[in-house]
């Protein structure tokens, strides 16, 4: 028998797990779709905009929801959200029609799909130190990439078979039941939940969480840094399926396997870090990954063997993975329980604030300059970012794990 909060986090992660397949599915096949119709820099950024920058906005906000109500009925919430977005894209694509109509109904529903997630990524963070004694948050955090790893190399050669074989539309659907299915099973979790005395004003709280992480001399320049990287992997990761669209096939299949080998190495650092735990420090932990990641973008993007560049993504995923897990468990041990929404609020919107930010700057230049060199520069700067953090001293022995 597992303990009682072991299986209460398994059952957790397993719900977010079902729902995360259905949803990445689903951003997958827009993804492609719109990739593959235009093979255009701006209409992949202006997707990628409006899949990130509503949960920007709306991060500052569910921040303060996560701390001040049921962070179960949040996921919940976003969760149906989601779900009923894709629905009405789903009933709604049969009058759209063809073509730029259907590339901009595709822009507006990412947009309603983000803010579902902006309200969802927070709460879920903060809920897991919850359920998790906090000498186990690093390899639950780890176990949680894996999950996600592993629905993630699923959810791409599901998009990519039902696209083949089938239309969008179909491939929606898909999103609805595994939707039904995962908040069924998150109805069954017991998340503990008192609320706080007294009703600040939104405002107010949302505030004090900003001033708190500014004056914390830890959590801010953690939550700049993973900012800054997210910034940085754009020419390398987010741009992966223009670049080998452009230099090694314009297929469903090549689109398929390179996502398939990114999320392998992804869920062997998941398996990495459940079962190892990362280094004592954690600091340590990100900076190794930092740099991985660095020289691994400048790597895809000098190769010109199709074999090769698969291989640096599977390592690519192991390093990418070690960094996420990395800052997400040092957020969740040096913030104070009470400000863990509203911390995780702005750690979401460092990712869908700096993300479109990169997009809007790396699209276009994709369309101008050489990809290639995009990627080189773009690893040289993670390089030195790394070792910046290496060098800091104060904030690289602050990583150091509690007994």
């Amino acid at each position: 028998m597992m303990p009682g909060y072991r299986k209460k986090a398994v059952l957790f992660l397993i719900s977010q797990g079902v729902t995360l397949f259905g949803s990445s599915l689903v951003q997958f096949a827009i993804v492609w779709y719109l990739t593959l119709q235009t093979s255009s820099g701006a209409w992949v950024s202006a997707l990628t905009v409006a899949a990130y920058v509503p949960q920007f906005i709306i991060s500052f906000f569910s921040g303060v929801w996560a701390d001040r109500y049921s962070r179960k009925r949040l996921i919940i919430l976003a969760d149906s959200i989601i779900a009923l977005a894709t629905l009405a894209l789903a009933l709604l694509m049969p009058h759209i029609g063809e073509g730029t109509p259907l590339l901009l109904a595709l822009v507006v529903i990412s947009a309603v799909r983000s803010l579902g997630a902006g309200v969802q990524t927070p709460a879920v963070n903060a809920a897991l130190p919850q359920l998790v004694p906090e000498d186990k948050l690093m390899k639950f955090n780890g176990v949680n990439a894996t999950i996600q790893s592993l629905v993630q190399f699923a959810a791409p050669a599901a998009a990519g078979a039902v696209l083949s074989l089938g239309t969008l539309r179909a491939t929606l659907m898909i999103d609805i039941v595994t939707a039904v299915v995962g908040i069924g099973i998150l109805s069954a979790v017991a998340i503990p939940f008192e609320k706080a005395a007294g009703t600040p004003s939104m405002l107010s709280e949302m505030k004090a969480g900003i001033a708190y992480a500014a004056r914390e001399p830890f959590v801010g320049p953690l939550l700049l840094i993973f900012g800054l990287f997210i910034f940085l992997c754009v020419p390398a990761g987010f741009l992966a399926t223009l670049f080998v669209s452009r230099y090694y096939g314009d297929t469903y299949w090549y689109l398929t396997v390179v996502e398939v080998i990114g999320f392998i190495g992804m869920t062997a650092g998941g398996l990495l870090i459940g079962t190892w735990g990362g280094f004592a420090n954690r600091v340590k932990t990100l900076a190794v990954g930092m740099t991985a990641f660095g020289a691994l973008a400048i790597g895809m993007g000098l190769v010109d063997h199709f074999i090769v560049y698969l291989a640096l993504m599977a390592i690519y995923g192991v390093a990418l993975t070690m960094v996420q897990t990395a800052s997400t468990t040092l957020l969740q041990e040096n913030t104070a329980p009470e400000m863990q929404g509203r911390v995780f609020g702005l750690y979401g919107a460092m990712f869908s604030g700096f993300l479109p930010l990169g997009m809007v700057v790396f699209g276009p230049l994709a369309d101008a300059v050489s990809m290639r060199l995009l990627m080189v520069l773009s690893g040289v700067l993670l390089l030195v970012m790394a070792a910046g953090v290496v060098i800091s001293k104060r904030f690289y022995l602050h990583g150091r794990a509690r007994a």
